[in-house]
């Protein structure tokens, strides 16, 4: 199956998020009914790792009819508390995202900008069907750090995972959405499968497994506009001003990076 599949990006699950995660934040109540528009829409969730197995393998790893990913960035504790039990009550998959750093507990570098999962919640999640995967360890946007300090956000990462849980992980999402080509080929140098993006689109087989995009979940998302994302419907329309943002930003840090290597190619 090459037909493009609609992966949404979540956040935080919340009734009260603070200010720095609300806009990206969904309540649990609208997180209910949007799990409940995939049910009755007849749409089947898979992870991150399925979707790119299948069409690695040209579709010999086997997919159901009509995929759809739910994804979560960060770790935040409403993906326990609030998502979990919806998804367990649907039987559906999802893949969770961890930026280790952030997680409570062993390995925690302060700087979450919000109540985040410890480590017992990440594995109760992994118990339930929830892939895990990377996120790096601080959060950095990781076009903008240079080569010692991007493999070790990445290495460091995948062995905190791997020793939580037993598990090396073999998805990634990249912070911000932030990638360029020196960060995905080292992505795939530390042994991630396949790796997400945003990009505000439905994902497809020729955007490669280490540019997948995915679609934005926002408190502002309503219903309506949530079902027109899980079926494909006026993409464009929904993040035009997103895509103007990106475009504008993508230039900024290009010029950065530009400066960046002009500086060290004088020391």
């Amino acid at each position: 199956m090459n037909a493009p599949v609609p992966v949404l990006m979540y956040h935080a699950v919340a009734s009260k998020p603070n200010r720095a995660t609300r806009a990206l934040s969904v309540t649990p109540e609208a997180f209910a009914e949007q799990m409940g528009v995939i049910k009755g829409l007849g749409l089947h969730p898979v992870t991150a790792s399925q979707l790119a197995a299948h069409w690695r393998s040209e579709g010999f790893v086997p997919l159901p009819p009509d995929p759809v990913l739910i994804t979560f960035d960060d770790g935040y504790e409403g993906v326990h508390r609030h998502a979990l039990p919806v998804l367990a009550k649907h039987g559906f998959p999802a893949t969770l995202f961890v930026s280790t750093g952030w997680i409570r507990g062993a390995h925690d570098t302060g700087g979450a900008p919000d109540t985040m999962l410890d480590w017992d919640q990440v594995r109760a999640l992994a118990a339930e069907g929830v892939e895990i995967g990377g996120h790096s360890h601080t959060h950095p946007q990781l076009d903008q750090i240079d080569d010692d300090a991007l493999w070790s956000e990445l290495i460091r990462c995948k062995e905190i995972v791997t020793g939580e849980l037993g598990t090396a992980p073999v998805s990634f999402a990249y912070p911000f959405g932030y990638s360029d080509r020196r960060v995905r080929a080292r992505v795939r140098a530390a042994g991630f499968r396949q790796a997400l993006a945003v990009g505000n689109g439905l994902a497809r087989r020729r955007q490669g497994p280490y540019a997948l995009q995915r679609l934005t979940v926002r408190r502002s998302t309503t219903l309506e506009e949530f079902e027109r994302l899980v079926q494909g419907r006026a993409i464009a329309r929904n993040f035009a001003k997103d895509r103007v943002l990106t475009k504008g930003y993508a230039l900024v840090r290009r010029a950065r990076q530009v400066r960046r290597k002009a500086l060290r190619s004088r020391v």
